[in-house]
C-alpha cells in the first residue's frame, strides 16, 4: 500500500529537478515577458505604426514631414526640451545647494528646515501646480497683496508662461537631487580636500575637480528623473496656460481626432526621453567615480560668526515659511465657501462642508473610489510581477537580461500621454492581448496604465531588497530539503517583504495621485481622484477640489512616513520615481 508519504517524494523530487534546471528561469520570466510584449512593446509598436501608416494602409512618412514642417509643433519640441534642461539645472542648483547647507553647517534652524525641505514632496503634481497657482498667478494671493499695498490698477507680477512653469519645476523637483546630493555628500571624505587644501587648491579647485566629481553618479540619477518628469509635465503647462509643449500638443491632437498626429508626437517624445536617457548614462560610464580613500563620511562645521547665526535664522525662518506656503493655501482654500472667493486677497468665507461630503455625497466619493479600486487591481498586478522580475534578475542568469531590465524600466521613461496613447493606439479594437474586447472606455484602460507606469517602483525596490540578501541563506534552506517555492515563501519572501511594501506603498499612491494619463483614458463612470480635482477647479468649485487634494496630499505623507520606516528597519535605498 502506497503511502502518502511516499507519494509526495517523487513529487517532491520532479518540483525539486524542475527548480534546479538551468531552463527554471525562462519558466519564472515567461509571464513577465508576456506582459511586457503585450501591454509595452506592443502598444508602442501599435503607436509607432500608426505614424508610418497612411490610410491606404502604406507605409509613409508624411506624419512626420508635417511635423517638422509644422511651426507650431517644432516650438513645442524646442518648449519641452528648453523647460526640461533648465529644470535640470535649477534643481540641481537648489537641490545641491541645499544639501550641502545642511549636511555640511549646523546653525540655527537646520533640524527644522532639514525636515521641512521635503515638503514638497508631499504634493500631487497637479494639486502642486494648483498651490502655485493660487499664490503666484495672475489672480494669486501675493500679487492681488502687492496690488492692494501700493494700490495699483494691475497686479505687480505674475506666475505664468514658461518661466512659471520652470518655478513650480523647481519647487517641486528639486528634493530629486536634494536627496542624492545628500546620501552622497554624508559619504564624502574630507581628508581629499583637506589634501587639496594643503597642496594650495582654493574653495572653487575643490568644488570643481573633487566635489562634484564624486557628485555626479548622484547628479546623472536625479538629472535623468528631472529631465524625464519636466518632459512628460502636463499640469504645470496647464495650469499656466502654454499650450506648445509636446504633452499639451498631443492631447490637443488627440482631442481633435488627429489620431495620425498624436501617434507622431508621442514617437518623437519618446525617442528624445530615450536619447537623453543614453546620452545622461553614456557620460556616468565615462570615469570611475569611487573614492579610494578610507576616511571618515563628512561632518557638520557650526557657525560661529554671531551674524552669520543671525542670517542664518532669519533666512531659515523664511525657507520654512516659503516651503510651507503651498500646503498651507491649499488646506486654506479648502474650507472656503464655493463661489465666495471672487477678488478678495484670501477667501472670506469659511465652511467644513466640503470635508464633509468627500465621505457622504456619493458623486463627490465617486473619484476617490474609483481611484483605491483602480490603485488597487494595478498594485496587485505590480506585486506580482514585480516580485517575480526582480528575482529572476538578481538570482538568475539568462539570455537578454540587459534588455529586459531596461524594458521594465522604459514605461518610467515615458510621459503619462505617451502611455495613454500608446494604450489607445492598441486597445481601441479587440485583438488577443485584450481578448478580444475593446479596453478604451472601460474600467480596465486605467489600472493596466497605472500598471505599466507603477512596475518599476515595485521592481527596483524589491531589487534592491533581493541584492542586499545573503544567496546563502535561500540555499541553506533548499540543502536541508525545502523545495524552491517552500524556501522562497518562507525564507526569501520575509526577508525582502520591507522593499516589497515600500515599492507597493508608493505605487499605489502615484496611481491615486496619477493624472496625465487619466485624463485620456478615463470614463464618466471611471472619474479617477485626480481628474475629479481638475474638473472641480473647471468648474470653479476651488474648496472641494482643495479637499480633494488635502486628502492625497495627507495620504502622501501617510506614505512617505511608512516608507523612510520600512527603509530604515533595512537599510535600504528604495526607488523614488516620481
Amino acid at each position: 500500500m502506497t503511502t502518502n508519504s511516499e507519494t509526495r517524494a517523487p513529487k517532491q523530487s520532479m518540483w525539486k529537478r524542475i527548480t534546479q534546471s538551468k531552463y527554471f528561469v525562462y519558466v519564472l520570466i515567461s509571464p513577465l515577458v508576456f506582459v511586457l510584449l503585450a501591454y509595452v512593446i506592443f502598444p508602442m509598436y501599435k503607436t509607432f505604426l500608426q505614424s508610418v501608416v497612411d490610410q491606404e494602409g502604406s507605409l509613409s512618412l508624411t506624419n512626420y514631414l508635417r511635423f517638422f514642417t509644422s511651426e507650431a509643433n517644432l516650438e513645442s519640441l524646442y518648449n519641452s526640451i528648453f523647460i526640461s534642461i533648465v529644470s535640470v539645472i535649477t534643481c540641481a542648483i537648489v537641490g545641491v545647494g541645499m544639501a550641502f547647507l545642511l549636511n555640511r553647517y549646523e546653525f540655527p534652524g537646520r533640524k527644522i528646515l532639514s525636515i521641512l525641505v521635503l515638503v514638497p514632496m508631499a504634493l500631487p503634481p497637479l494639486i502642486g501646480a494648483i498651490s502655485f497657482s493660487f499664490l503666484y498667478g495672475s489672480s494669486g494671493i501675493f500679487p492681488r497683496l502687492f496690488q492692494s499695498i501700493f494700490q495699483l490698477d494691475n497686479v505687480p507680477f505674475a506666475l505664468e508662461g514658461i518661466w512659471g512653469i520652470i518655478i513650480v519645476h523647481t519647487f517641486t523637483m528639486y528634493t530629486y537631487f536634494y536627496l542624492s546630493a545628500s546620501a552622497a555628500i554624508r559619504g564624502l571624505d574630507l581628508s581629499l580636500e583637506e589634501a587639496a587644501t594643503s597642496l594650495g587648491s582654493g574653495r572653487l579647485r575643490i568644488w570643481r575637480k573633487i566635489i562634484l566629481p564624486m557628485l555626479t553618479p548622484a547628479m546623472v540619477a536625479s538629472s535623468l528623473l528631472v529631465f524625464m518628469i519636466s518632459m512628460a509635465s502636463y499640469t504645470a503647462p496647464l495650469m499656466f496656460g502654454v499650450e506648445r509643449v509636446m504633452t499639451m500638443a498631443i492631447t490637443l491632437s488627440r482631442t481633435n481626432g488627429n489620431l495620425d498626429m498624436a501617434a507622431t508626437q508621442s514617437t518623437i517624445l519618446s525617442l528624445v526621453s530615450i536619447a537623453f536617457l543614453i546620452l545622461m548614462t553614456w557620460y556616468q560610464n565615462r570615469r570611475n567615480y569611487q573614492s579610494q580613500s578610507k576616511g571618515v563620511g563628512v561632518h557638520r562645521t557650526e557657525v560661529s560668526s554671531p551674524v552669520v547665526k543671525y542670517i542664518a535664522a532669519i533666512l531659515s525662518t523664511i525657507g520654512v515659511f516659503i516651503l510651507m506656503l503651498p500646503i498651507l493655501v491649499i488646506a486654506l482654500i479648502s474650507f472656503a465657501v464655493d463661489g465666495e472667493w471672487t477678488t478678495q486677497i484670501i477667501p472670506t468665507s469659511y465652511t467644513f462642508e466640503h470635508y464633509i461630503e468627500l465621505f457622504t455625497d456619493s458623486r463627490t466619493w465617486g473619484p476617490i473610489k474609483n481611484s483605491i479600486q483602480m490603485s488597487i487591481v494595478a498594485v496587485i498586478g505590480n506585486i506580482i510581477f514585480g516580485v517575480a522580475a526582480a528575482y529572476a534578475m538578481v538570482r538568475f542568469a539568462f539570455k537578454g537580461k540587459v534588455f529586459m531590465d531596461i524594458l521594465i524600466m522604459v514605461p518610467w521613461a515615458l510621459p503619462g500621454t505617451v502611455v495613454a496613447v500608446n494604450l489607445i493606439s492598441a486597445f481601441s479594437e479587440g485583438n488577443v492581448f485584450s481578448f478580444n474586447q475593446v479596453l478604451v472606455g472601460t474600467f480596465w484602460i486605467l489600472p493596466l496604465a497605472y500598471f505599466v507606469r507603477q512596475l518599476p517602483l515595485v521592481f527596483r525596490n524589491t531589487q534592491a531588497s533581493l541584492i542586499q540578501m545573503d544567496d546563502s541563506i535561500e540555499e541553506a534552506a533548499q540543502s536541508l530539503g525545502a523545495t524552491w517555492w517552500h524556501s522562497f515563501r518562507r525564507v526569501v519572501l520575509p526577508i525582502i517583504m520591507p522593499g516589497v511594501l515600500a515599492g507597493t506603498l508608493l505605487a499605489f499612491v502615484q496611481g491615486l495621485t496619477e493624472f496625465v494619463a487619466s485624463i485620456l483614458l478615463y470614463s464618466p463612470s471611471t472619474m479617477p481622484l485626480s481628474v475629479g480635482i481638475w474638473n472641480k477647479m473647471y468648474s470653479f468649485q476651488f474648496g472641494t477640489a482643495c479637499a480633494y487634494g488635502v486628502l492625497q496630499t495627507i495620504l502622501i505623507i501617510v506614505v512617505l512616513l511608512i516608507n523612510e520606516r520600512l527603509k530604515g528597519g533595512t537599510n535600504q535605498s528604495g526607488a523614488s520615481i516620481g
